[in-house]
């Protein structure tokens, strides 16, 4: 027995390792060796256990066939960089029991032999590049009949279960195939594996319906089967799994309501449910007193929220977000004394914010923007030492803004959208009760005046929306993530998110700087716009920005969501928008946007430069409108993005007279290079439609580059001539 484990040993392992021909254990675990494992280890036939996780290793395993011909029982290579196919003759050492072979670089396809280790119990491969096509591996594995976990996840297998998943061995403990590439159905059979415990099929594409024989699992404490396609409803026998302490199903599209027995789940301590079509909450839901986290966020709950809230005495988390509940929230709301995290926001809450939340004294975020929430911030919550994230935006909230405690760290971006809050952090002093009583008597007669003008105005805007040919109002999964996180991020976090800022992040480059996509923990997706502070105007560019887009908001300008900012390093958060910019789509070979789309596009951002110009109370000049200035959303809705040259025009300026400030190098188009030629083509059936809609918006467009700036249409007119373009083409 050699055991060198949990050192700081460096350098390669020696072949003259291989010479000890009487070795059975080795232990080189947890140290920073290097180099290749020397091939003769895997000729000296005593050996028994090798062990030599963690650390940085490379090369590859030996694949002739003279190897392997050991006695070996255990084999932990995880955690190195090995790299290379898994050798056919691994099967050689027939009496192995456990193989970790995870988080390394092994690619090629699982070798089948390995069913031929009739004593294995533990296979894991996690986190590799390996394939098995039709899935063949676990067809070959019902021959181990002592086998116990199975970790194949973090794989490229790109197959669909086969009906033999269910004739693994009973004895098996644990199966996990999350972001495994795998399609099709969850095979009945899978009931029949009456002893597992744990099941994460995560993060796959799997379809149809959640299989009833899932509930004969009656052991089963953990079932992963978020990120997938599954439909229909939650069976109501998931009641009856009496040991099950984490269910997943988020971002599926499970419908209907949650079955009204869950509070038989006695076990329950992680329910994911969010990003489904949930339709109501049972109230025996809030009986399931040692729940830790529940999330139910984006679905289509309704009702209320109950007094029974108050018995969830363990919980730590709720997100009940992006839903269309409504009520009050319930003051036994102040009784959840575990309570880290919570968010109500985006839904039609009403009446006030309970005093008793300042009861809850380990709160840390609390978010409730979004609402319809009346009455006055509770001075109680004042008292909440570990509050750190507090968003109350967009409520009808009114009076002074509590000032000590937690609320001398948050920022005006908690409070925004209350217009009748006051304070010096929404930078409005509050009036004197004896001023304010005196303007209510006119404060009265002006809104019952606005008020009939209010009513046409908005029943004009419905009628609009629903005749508006697609629907817009999906939250995007920024808006779930900007919901909760309006405080800064941390380089760290940044850095991890881009994997180093890696190439294979970037998304594009530009004067002032590079646009990455970032991952986060919380398996939120944005672009992180990073600022190149050594080329000149990229600071200036930086603070424009954020002093644009942190008082302008409308649905077709790119959100920002957060900053990261220090002396030697400044980006924004943004949005990410998964179909890229307008140039892609107009200039590439395998993308197409036809004449509807492009109309609904051209409309986006006619509705967001009309709202820069005319809907805030400074005018703002974007000043670099241009088709990859235009990002568009996995439904393909078109956001006006970089701010970077954006000029805020002062009292008594004009749009006319702003100077020409666009990216040096784009020039707009002659009118006879910017009809698309896949768009029109003459044998078509609706050729003389689409020309006839063409030429309206040739039309348009001449109009607003007219020499005289003064003989420019406004935005709004442009708009109102752009929506009458669509409608007449889609009622032609």
């Amino acid at each position: 027995m050699l055991n060198l484990n949990t050192n700081n040993l460096s350098g390669i392992i020696p072949r003259e390792i291989g010479n000890l021909h009487k070795l059975e254990i080795l232990y080189l675990q947890i140290n920073k060796l290097s180099g290749s494992i020397p091939e003769g280890l895997f000729n000296i036939s005593t050996l028994t256990e090798v062990s030599v996780f963690f650390n940085n290793l490379s090369g590859s395993l030996p694949s002739a066939s003279g190897y392997w011909q050991t006695n070996l029982q255990r084999l932990n290579l995880g955690q190195n960089n090995i790299g290379g196919v898994i050798p056919t003759s691994i099967s050689n050492s027939s009496n192995l029991e456990i193989v970790d072979l995870s988080i390394n670089k092994f690619s090629g396809q699982i070798p089948n032999s390995l069913g031929d280790l009739r004593d294995l119990e533990y296979l894991d491969l996690f986190v590799n590049n390996l394939s098995s096509p039709h899935l063949s591996i676990l067809t070959s594995l019902v021959n181990c009949r002592y086998l116990k976990e199975v970790i194949l996840g973090d794989n490229p297998l790109n197959g669909v279960l086969p009906d033999s998943i269910g004739n693994l061995s009973t004895s098996i403990m644990e199966l996990e195939l999350h972001n495994s590439e795998i399609r099709g159905q969850i095979p009945l059979g899978i009931g029949n594996l009456s002893n597992l415990n744990t099941l994460s099929l995560s993060g796959n594409d799997l379809t149809g319906s959640v299989p009833t024989t899932l509930c004969d699992l009656h052991i089963l404490q953990r079932l992963g089967l978020g990120l997938n396609r599954l439909s229909g409803s939650l069976p109501e026998c998931l009641c009856k799994m009496s040991s099950l302490g984490l269910l997943s199903l988020y971002y599926n599209q499970i419908s209907g309501p949650i079955p009204s027995c869950i509070g038989n789940a006695t076990s329950l301590r992680n329910a994911y449910l969010n990003s489904n079509r949930l339709t109501n909450i049972p109230i025996s839901l809030w009986s399931l007193k040692y729940l830790l986290v529940l999330n139910l966020s984006n679905n289509s709950l309704i009702g209320s929220i109950p007094p029974e809230l108050g018995n969830l005495k363990a919980i730590t988390s709720i997100n009940l977000s992006r839903n269309h509940l409504s009520g009050s929230i319930p003051s036994t709301i102040g009784d959840l004394q575990s309570l880290l995290y919570l968010s109500l926001a985006y839904n039609e809450l009403q009446g006030s914010i309970p005093e008793s939340l300042g009861k809850m004294i380990s709160l840390e975020s609390a978010n409730l923007s979004n609402n319809i929430l009346s009455g006055t911030i509770p001075k109680s919550l004042e008292l909440l030492r570990y509050l750190k994230n507090f968003n109350v935006s967009f409520n009808r909230l009114e009076g002074e803004i509590p000032s000590k405690g937690p609320f001398l760290n948050f920022t005006s971006q908690s409070f925004m959208g209350n217009g009748g809050l006051c304070g010096s952090l929404v930078f409005q002093p509050c009036m004197t009760r004896a001023f304010h009583h005196s303007r209510r008597s006119k404060l009265l007669l002006i809104i019952l005046v606005s008020l009939g003008a209010a009513v046409m105005v908005l029943g004009s805007i419905a009628v609009f929306m629903l005749r508006r040919p697609r629907n817009r109002n999906i939250p995007t999964q920024a808006e779930s993530f900007a919901a909760t996180t309006l405080a800064r991020i941390s380089y760290i976090e940044i850095e991890r998110a881009t994997q180093g800022f890696d190439q294979c992040n970037l998304l594009g480059s530009g004067g002032f700087g590079s646009v990455y996509k970032g991952m986060f923990a919380n398996g939120m997706t944005l672009a992180i716009k990073v600022f190149n502070l050594q080329v000149e105007g990229a600071l200036k560019s930086f603070d424009a920005e954020c002093e644009v887009l942190r008082n302008l908001r409308h649905r077709n300008l790119t959100k920002v969501i957060s900053s990261c900012t220090n002396l030697d390093f400044k980006a924004l958060l943004l949005e990410y928008m998964p179909n890229g910019s307008l140039e892609l789509w107009l200039h590439s070979d395998d993308r197409f946007l036809n004449m509807i789309q492009r109309l609904d596009i051209m409309i986006d951002v006619a509705f967001a430069l009309e709202y820069l110009h005319h809907g805030y109370e400074t005018v703002v000049v974007h000043s670099d409108l241009k088709p990859s200035n235009v990002l568009l959303d996995e439904k393909l809705v078109g956001h006006l993005s970089d701010f970077g040259l954006t000029k805020l025009l002062g009292e008594g300026e004009s749009i006319a007279h702003t100077n020409t400030l666009a990216t040096m190098g784009y020039i707009a188009p002659a009118p006879d290079d910017i009809i698309d030629d896949t768009l029109l083509q003459p044998e078509e059936i609706d050729f003389n439609k689409k020309l006839c809609c063409v030429t309206s918006i040739l039309e348009l467009a001449l109009n607003c580059t007219a020499e005289s700036p003064n003989e420019r249409l406004n935005m709004k007119d442009v708009l109102a001539n752009i929506k009458k373009i669509q409608h007449e083409f889609l009622c032609r």
